[in-house]
């Protein structure tokens, strides 16, 4: 058994941050024993950079995760936050809430489309998910439907990490070393129109992919449905952006069945495409919008479950026949959080960063398709704005995919020559800070080219 220090032991430094006998103590979500053997560990910093501990410099073509919103070390935000740490840096969250979470809330409540307006706060997008989740069935139950509890999701989707979202998502690979998982959850195929799993072609398709929603409800009972979560461009699955019809089809069974429609905007919201949220993008107001991610832009924890007016009222009534939404973790509406949060949000409407993601989007669009037709093995270029991916693929024409996880290998490659993105075996997307220039948009697609070529010629060699 171990014994616990009679000394507090020295910090170790950033130069021994990268030596093996140390990183054993951590977990990351690489594989540790493979990652170990080339580490990346960040050391600093700034606009759309980072420096790691050995100094070498990277664009964050990613905004971290798509959390850097606002960038790296902006002053306003980090101000924000020092001002509020000499204030209140925690409040007894069991007991009620403090002013700045209220500013927040509120700020939420103008800025969310439609009668979005009443905020549970968490900390990451897992657990906002999760409180969705929670919320569709209570809400259910107080309307004297306590049979509603299905909750219906999409194949190659992404919620979370926490028992209840993990179940909602649909990727294998994450999934089966957890299983057993929750029950009552579904899933249906996404809207993977450049592949569809019907093996149709949109617009002749009649949008199977929305369609069989409404057959899956009919056929599991209707009365047993409590909810619909999606993301509105799921993002695991190769940034899957839906066609226009699609959503507002699946707002559409939600009315009909009495469901709740649940957008899952922890990557999409706060202007990542171009709109404050994605449904404004797409035109639709879900009954319950999860946002995280983009909101505090990095700076601190936080993430907000929104829902409808009409839902949230369903939860004010006298405490004999009404517990109110069962719902709470520790660090629930932190002070600093909301601080970071309030000032997040300023930044990217003052700035109008939406529209610098609409505009920089638009190049990075332009720049993707002058890849494509360089050098002839991009089939699919999707998404909005700043949240936008590549499919590689064999052949164009044939829709075959690239072998051997070459998408990995281009996107190892960029990291290489200082190139942060997110990259899949056939796939590289893109979520750069909103920040971001025109000029840093054509460096990063200048380092993807290059890594590219590079990769293609040793595969032709």
């Amino acid at each position: 058994m171990a014994t616990a220090p009679t000394t507090v032991p020295d910090l170790i430094t950033e130069a021994q941050a990268v030596e093996e006998r140390f990183l054993r103590q951590i977990f990351v979500r690489d594989q540790m024993a493979e990652w170990s053997k080339h580490p990346l560990v960040m050391a600093r910093a700034d606009g759309v950079s980072y420096w790691d501990v050995h100094g070498k410099h990277y664009l964050d073509a990613l905004s971290g995760i798509y959390v850097a919103s606002v960038g790296h070390n902006n002053r306003r935000v980090i101000e924000a936050i020092k001002e509020q740490l000499d204030r209140l840096t925690f409040s007894p969250a069991m007991h009620g809430t403090n002013p700045i979470a209220v500013q927040l809330a509120n700020l939420l409540a103008e800025i969310t489309p439609g009668d979005l307006g009443a905020v549970k706060f968490q900390c990451g997008g897992a657990e906002v998910t999760e409180a969705a989740i929670k919320l569709a069935r209570q809400y259910h139950k107080l309307n004297g439907s306590p049979g509603k509890y299905k909750v219906i999701s999409r194949y190659q989707s992404w919620h979370g990490s926490t028992l209840g979202a993990l179940s909602a998502s649909g990727l294998k690979s994450r999934k089966t070393v957890n299983e057993p998982m929750a029950p009552g959850f579904l899933h249906v195929f996404p809207p993977t129109c450049y592949r569809c799993p019907f093996g149709q072609q949109y617009p002749g398709c009649g949008l199977t992919c929305a369609s069989i929603v409404d057959r899956v409800v009919e056929m599991e009972d209707p009365e047993t449905v409590a909810a619909i979560i999606v993301e509105p461009i799921g993002h695991t699955g190769g940034v899957i952006d839906p066609p226009d019809e699609y959503l507002p089809m699946l707002r559409e069974i939600c009315d009909r069945h009495d469901i709740l429609l649940i957008f899952d905007e922890i990557i999409t919201g706060f202007g990542r495409t171009g709109h404050l949220f994605a449904a404004e993008t797409f035109g639709v107001v879900p009954d319950v919008l999860c946002v995280a991610k983009g909101m505090s832009g990095g700076y601190a924890p936080i993430s907000a479950m929104i829902c409808r007016r009409p839902i949230a009222d369903a939860f004010w009534g006298p405490v004999e026949s009404n517990p109110g939404f069962v719902e709470g973790h520790t660090f629930e509406g932190n002070p600093i959080s909301c601080a970071a949060g309030i000032a997040v949000i300023r930044e990217i409407l003052e700035r109008d960063l939406c529209g610098n993601a609409r505009a920089q989007g638009a190049r990075l669009r332009a720049g993707f398709e002058a890849m494509a037709a360089c050098h002839g093995v991009i089939g699919d270029i999707r998404g909005k704005g700043l949240f936008q991916a590549i499919e590689f693929v064999r052949d164009p024409a044939t829709r075959e995919p690239m072998p051997d996880g070459f998408g990995v290998k281009v996107g190892r490659r960029a990291l290489e020559h200082g190139l942060l993105c997110r990259f899949d075996p056939n796939w590289i997307a893109f979520g750069p800070p909103l920040v971001t220039t025109g000029e840093q948009i054509d460096e990063m697609l200048a380092i993807l080219d290059r890594s590219l070529g590079e990769v293609l010629a040793e595969a032709v060699g």
